[in-house]
This record gives C-alpha cells, structure tokens and sequence, in this order.
C-alpha cells in the first residue's frame, strides 16, 4: 500500500506510524507536557461555562456507554462522547493553547482524544503522550500547508483541522498500519467544517468546534478500523483537502514536512496569557507600553495583517460595538482600549462582561478608546512575517507627538515564552477553585513530572470531580 500512495498521503501516515515514545526529542515531550498542563486547567476552569454546561447535558442525556470520563465530573461514557465534552471545555473561552503558522489551537483536540482513548485501551501515560504528539504533528503541519488562505477565506482552521488531529491520535494508539492510517485520515476530511462567521454575529457553537471535529475524528478512526475507506489521495488530489479548502494546489515538496527529520511543531506550544483570539495578543503587549499616556491618546492607527482583519479587525462586524462574549474576544478596538487602560485581557475580565460587572458600553471610557482606533489592512506585514500574528502600533497624542510600538512575538509565544512559575500561576488560577489547592498541586505533579508507566487510569482520576 505505502508504495501506492502519493508521496505527501505517505508520509503523513508515516509520521504516525514511525512514532514511538523513545524517539521523540525531549524537547517534544517537554512540549507535549507544557501543553496538557495549559490544556487541562483551561477544561477544569471552562467546565462551569453555560455552553459547558449544557454540553455536558445534552450528552448525558445520549451517550454510548464507556470507560472515559468528563474532566471536572465523575461521568463516565465513550471515548467519542468523553473527548466531544472535554474538547468543548478546552475550547471554551478562548484561552487555550495556539500555534501560530497554522492560526489554529490543536491542544483541546489532541489532549481530549489521547487521555480519552487511553482509558478506554488501559494505556499508560507515556503511550498517551505519543497519542498527543502524533497528533498535534499531523494537525499542525497539515495546518501550516493550510495557511494562511484558510482563515482569510472564512474558515476556523480549527474546526478543520481538529478531525485530522483526533484521528491521527487514534490511529497511533490503537496501532494502525500505514494502509489503515491513511483512511482514518482521509474520512477525518469528510467531518472537516467551520467558519468564522462567529467573529461578527457571535454564536456559542464556536466552542463546540473543537469538540465536534474531536468526536469526529475519533469516530473516523473507529470507522477505519471497521473497514471503511476514503480517497487516498485526500491531501493532495484534484478534489482534495488543499485545492478544495484552501483553493490552491499544496506545494510539490509538502512531503518533506512530514519527513522523520523535521522538527516537531510542539516544541513551538504557545501558551496563552490573554482570554481572547490569540492574534489580539501582539497589540495588547504593544497597549500596555502606553499605558503611562492613555489620557493623551489622540488617536491609534493599528497596522494589521490580511488574515487578522477577517477576524479581528474591519470584517468583523462588531469589533466597534460588542454586545456578547464573542464579540468581545474577537474585538481588536476593545482589547486594544482594555489593555491600554489598564482593565485586563485576563480570565477575570470576560467573566465580568459576562456577569455585567465591566461597562463596555457606548458611554464608557473603554468604548471612548476603541473609538479612537482605526485598523488598517498592511499587506508588506503579510509578506515580512508569515505565519506569525504582529502588531504595528502607531499612537498620536493630543500634544502633536507620536509614538510607535511593533510588536513580533507577543507573551506566550515559543519566541517569547512564559515562565515555568506563570505557566503554574495559570495552572492554579483556573484549577484551585475547583479542585481545592492540594489536587490541584496532585494533577501539576503528575503532568510536569508523572512517570511515563502510570496507568492513565490513575492519571485520569486526578481530573475527575
């Protein structure tokens, strides 16, 4: 069969299938480690979430019986329906993990489907984490072919990307052969959907497209493993993923992306420090430079790339006047006004929209401010920093001076990462009042320095409610 495939088909099947956990660099399962950490609090913090909720619910309610269970509670279901909750939780709030060449958040998809599916086989945690690398590879390098046309044609890369991700997890935990990865792979782009329309007119199924392509990809590999097959030619073919999706041809040499000596896209985890779209996150780091000077602001011109003005920018409908919580996160005026006055771009902020507690509206001093912004579209930005999401701050005070700010790799970043004690203040932020301090502590044990041998049985539990 190898010898049959498409050179690009091949050696995606083959990244998966090569993959063992003694080859992967230790820098890779540092990664790996770094993005369960970040993954798993953001579920136990998002599990509370009214979408969360009624998730969970509507999924009690018809789920196929199991030996996986719903982080922060004791349900137990399919790995399908568990993972489907879990991804939902991950992806919740727009405070997940992001990967910046594939404008995408892989880690809700890859985590959920490996702790998932472990359980269900009795895997260990070292088997799960290759799941995860597995995974996170071939979501983010099928990703990085992808971009940067997905999102500015209007799809969540995610939404599309996900399926690929649970898929290839599957497929490396239950041992397919190459022939059989292949297919799994090829029926995860049948479940591959999602735009961004969401930006503009808002909608809480956005945080469901994490856990929808999630339980499809798993469903997908079942379906594979039951026989089933799909077009072997679904990357690279004349009706495939790239010409079809992405409305060009992928690269003659894509292959070599896949190759065994490529480096691994998880050591490049970046960590979200922000509750918003990640592509806000250089322009908040450039505002709270100027926060000294926020009562002389005149006006702020802020540079933007072609693909961050789709979501954040002048072709999101309500960047200039948020009503709900979608709007909000992927509002750039607002984030931008929050973070030079100095009200905060954190977790606590969008709960307290939510709640009503911050006053965003029309006669607030934070509407005042993002009146003042006008975004405009810079395509030499597309060209000089591909795959990366940069801010070009321009700001005019009242007194006639200007100053400027450019920002290329905002906090988080692998560029600019944060440190192991932030990575575990956000970790205890989002876990503590859940879990109490002493299993929040338990669960950062056993992620950060957990023996490869552990059941994932015993790991899982730590999770549980």
């Amino acid at each position: 069969m190898p010898s049959l495939l498409p050179p690009l088909e091949n050696a995606v099947a083959q990244l998966v299938t090569g993959l063992d956990y003694d080859s992967i660099p230790a820098d890779a399962l540092a990664g790996a480690r770094r993005l369960m950490q970040d993954q798993l609090a953001v579920q136990i913090g998002c599990a509370s979430l009214p979408w969360s909720r009624a998730v969970l619910e509507l999924t009690k309610a018809s789920h196929a019986p199991g030996a996986a269970h719903v982080t922060a509670s004791s349900d137990e279901m399919s790995a399908a329906d568990a993972a489907f909750v879990n991804a939902t939780y991950g992806h919740g709030f727009e405070y997940d993990d992001a990967h910046r060449s594939s404008s995408s958040h892989p880690g809700s998809a890859v985590v959920s489907a490996a702790i998932a599916v472990g359980e269900e086989l009795g895997a260990s945690l070292g088997e799960v984490i290759t799941g995860i690398v597995a995974g996170y590879e071939v979501y983010t390098r099928i990703g990085i072919l992808a971009a940067p046309q997905l999102l500015e044609r209007g799809f969540h890369p995610h939404g599309l990307l996900s399926a690929f991700g649970a898929a290839a997890v599957v497929a490396k935990m239950r041992g397919f052969d190459v022939e059989r990865t292949v297919h799994a792979l090829s029926i995860a782009m049948s479940h591959s959907s999602g735009t961004t329309e969401y930006t503009s007119s808002g909608g809480s199924v956005k945080r469901l497209h994490s856990g929808i392509g999630t339980r499809n990809g798993i469903r997908a590999a079942e379906m594979a493993a039951a026989g089933i097959t799909g077009p072997t030619t679904f990357l690279s073919g004349g009706k495939g993923f790239y010409r079809t999706f992405v409305g060009r041809p992928v690269a003659d040499d894509a292959a070599e992306l896949f190759a065994p000596d490529a480096s691994f896209e998880i050591t490049r985890v970046w960590v979200k420090p922000y509750c918003c779209c990640g592509i806000n996150h250089a322009y908040i780091d450039g505002a709270q430079q100027l926060t000294a000077r926020a009562a002389d602001v005149e006006s702020v011109r802020l540079g933007i790339q072609s693909g961050g003005d789709v979501i954040i920018g002048n072709q999101n409908a309500n960047a200039y006047a948020p009503q709900i919580i979608e709007h909000l996160q992927y509002s750039l005026p607002f984030q931008f006004a929050l973070a030079i006055l100095g009200r905060g771009n954190d977790f606590r902020a969008h709960h307290d929209f939510m709640a009503g507690r911050l006053d965003l509206s029309e006669g607030s001093d934070v509407a005042a401010m993002a009146r003042r912004v006008k975004i405009e579209v810079d395509t030499e930005l597309d060209t000089e920093y591909p795959g990366r999401w940069v801010a070009d701050i321009t700001v005019a005070y009242n007194d006639g001076t200007t100053e400027h700010v450019f920002v290329d790799n905002p906090s988080g970043t692998a560029e600019n990462p944060m440190t192991p004690a932030e990575l575990d203040t956000k970790f205890r932020d989002l876990t503590v009042a859940d879990m109490g301090a002493d299993r929040s502590e338990a669960l950062l044990a056993a992620i950060t320095t957990g023996d490869p041998t552990t059941p994932i049985t015993e790991f899982a539990a730590l999770l549980r409610a």
